[in-house]
């Protein structure tokens, strides 16, 4: 169904056709506190009539991913959307659901993280969880948000998988903005979206403990099979692609996106809106013959080392567009892709910190930016691109 929708409508829509997926088993739960600018999802969700399913209201973000544990652990696909300082909020709850591998849900609505207040995007918000259990994609558009909201169930659910996902996408950018979209139907996501099976769920007739105290070697155990699992998503996710192409008759792009990089002497790399202004930017300048492309990140947990490295072969100059900060560092995509080409002597990779705070990323400011990586001889100090 095609329909001029906003990125949080879409994201609604997604969510609830997902729960009601799984009426046939043990239905859904959400935990629900609005937060600009992810209120429109939770208003939505409210006002879906789930089959077997149910919208919980809290009075903190906390107890909303407290609800989705709570859910989980009892077998039913569970969901929430946050942003900024809810997320925040969240974060001790966060952590819990990765590390109780519990298949939940979250899209994050990125939001800077204050004081002092600001309610436009960045990406602070979802990235200090980079360090939790948890899968992360972060997404272009409003089709993409839809897709790959679909795709972190699949995957999420996988008994190879078995841990959260995050699904981010710019707030306002994409949360507020209309744009066509197909909405997958019911009868499409059910063919999609096997019922939700918790191999650890409780049950009454096997009473356990969940989560309570363990020695030294037991958490570290835990820790190496949480990374094996880290390790099988990539492999998972295109599975899920092919199977999701099968379904709706569309292929969603997959951990990453690599365009124009054959014979390319400088690469961009970038995510969420930042990619399609980016894109347009590089399409503009291969025309005049400039051979620069570009490489979208869509799955930052696990980060796609391989793929990576594997798009950015032969590549003299990388520039990193980064739409957050870690203090005394720099951003945080350009400190994963640096890892990522260690060893590599003949490349350079630099930082542009870009967008901070909802700045607007246009395709002039790129521009400057490729200029400025393609003067380059070595890697500096990260690059601020400051707004005004």
């Amino acid at each position: 169904m095609k329909a001029l929708v906003t990125g949080n409508h879409a994201a609604g829509h997604a969510l609830a056709a997902c729960g009601e997926a799984n009426r046939s088993a043990r239905g859904c739960a959400a935990g629900a506190y609005p937060i600009t600018p992810q209120t429109e999802i939770i208003e939505f969700l409210r006002a879906f009539n789930f089959s077997r399913g149910r919208v919980v209201p809290v009075e903190s973000e906390h107890s909303a991913m407290a609800v989705c544990i709570g859910a989980s652990m009892n077998g039913a696909r569970a969901f929430t959307a946050s942003s900024a300082n809810g997320l925040a909020y969240m974060v001790e709850n966060v952590f819990a659901a990765g590390y109780l591998r519990l298949p939940i849900v979250l899209v994050a609505v990125n939001r800077t993280l204050g004081p002092p207040w600001n309610i436009w995007v960045d990406q602070g918000d979802s990235l200090m969880f980079r360090d939790a259990a948890w899968i992360q994609f972060y997404t272009e558009s409003h089709q993409d948000l839809v897709d790959t909201i679909l795709l972190a169930f699949r995957v999420a659910e996988d008994p190879r998988v078995m841990l959260p996902a995050c699904v981010a996408m710019d707030g306002f950018v994409v949360s507020h903005t209309l744009m066509g979209v197909e909405l997958p139907d019911q009868v499409q996501v059910d063919r999609f979206l096997p019922p939700c099976h918790v191999p650890h769920r409780l049950r009454v007739e096997h009473p356990a403990t969940i989560g309570g105290l363990t020695w030294p070697r037991e958490s570290e155990h835990q820790r190496r099979r949480i990374q094996d699992a880290m390790e099988r998503v990539p492999q998972v996710l295109e599975e899920a692609r092919d199977e999701f192409e099968a379904v709706f008759g569309r292929r969603p792009d997959g951990a990453i996106r690599a365009d124009h990089v054959d014979g390319a002497e400088d690469v961009l790399v970038a995510c969420n809106t930042m990619a399609r202004t980016a894109r347009r930017c590089i399409e503009a300048r291969r025309e005049q013959g400039d051979p620069v492309g570009l490489v979208k990140i869509k799955l930052f947990r696990p980060f796609p080392r391989d793929a990576m490295r594997t798009a950015l072969k032969g590549v003299r100059r990388v520039g990193v567009l980064d739409r957050n900060h870690s203090p005394g560092s720099g951003g945080v995509f350009w400190g994963e892709v640096a890892a990522t080409l260690q060893g590599r002597g003949d490349v350079v990779v630099q930082d542009y910190i870009v967008g901070l705070a909802g700045g607007d990323v246009t395709p002039e400011l790129l521009g400057t930016i490729a200029d400025d990586l393609h003067r380059r001889e070595g890697s500096a100090e990260p690059v601020w691109q400051e707004v005004g």
